[in-house]
């Protein structure tokens, strides 16, 4: 057995059953992207458009591609009839751009809103004002072109758990107060968590941990 599964099995062992693992394989080979796939598992996780659409050129089309990194607007075009769930819808203008896209190809796009929940300047997202405001006002716009499943959301990498903690706290909560509008009452992915903080997600209600370096060791 190899280290990639043996790490996979550990921490989904570690986690409720109700909590998706999703394999981070950015950066990460075929060969052990294909080691995960041989034991029955179907979701990874790209970040960048261009490496999500190289792997899925060279490996089963069963396979189910999510993007989590940040998606520029010039890259949905070409992403849009290879992607599973997109995890960082995390504008208006983006909204508009995949919009145009599916209506352009008649199919149906999932997504995540991600939130921005830390302080730093490399997380992206939604201020938490406006998402509500989005989803009442701005997503009505989709007719059915766009299914929002959730929220995802991107901890500070700090080491103090209580920043880490709180802002996990305040996700989970938009995500139940999204739940109460009865068009949304059916969204179940709260993606939040990735190696270095999933337990902490986990334990503050994450139903989707994006776990690459446990997984599959810090690079290809």
């Amino acid at each position: 057995m190899s280290t990639t599964v043996d790490n996979y099995r550990r921490i989904r062992a570690e986690i409720p059953l109700h909590v998706q693992l999703l394999a981070v394989s950015k950066n990460h080979s075929i060969e052990k992207i294909l080691e995960l796939y041989e034991t029955g598992v179907r979701d990874f996780g790209e970040n960048k458009v261009q490496e999500l659409l190289e792997k899925a050129s060279k490996l089963p089309s069963d396979i189910r591609w999510h993007l989590i990194g940040h998606l520029q607007r010039n890259k949905v075009k070409p992403l849009i009839q290879s992607v599973y769930l997109i995890h960082s819808l995390d504008s208006v203008r983006l909204f508009h751009e995949i919009l145009k896209e599916a209506r352009r190809l008649e199919i149906k796009i999932s997504a995540l809103i991600q939130v921005q929940i830390s302080s730093e300047d490399t997380k992206f997202g939604m201020p938490f004002s406006e998402v509500i405001p989005f989803l009442t006002e701005v997503f009505p716009l989709a007719q059915g072109y766009i299914s929002i499943q959730g929220l995802m959301g991107m901890a500070s990498n700090v080491s103090d758990k209580g920043i880490v903690e709180a802002e996990f706290k305040r996700l989970n909560s938009l995500f139940h107060e999204i739940k109460l509008i009865p068009q949304f009452s059916h969204i179940s992915l709260l993606s939040m968590g990735m190696s270095q903080d999933w337990p902490l997600a986990v334990q503050e209600g994450s139903t989707c941990v994006r776990v690459g370096s446990d997984i599959f060791g810090l690079r290809g």
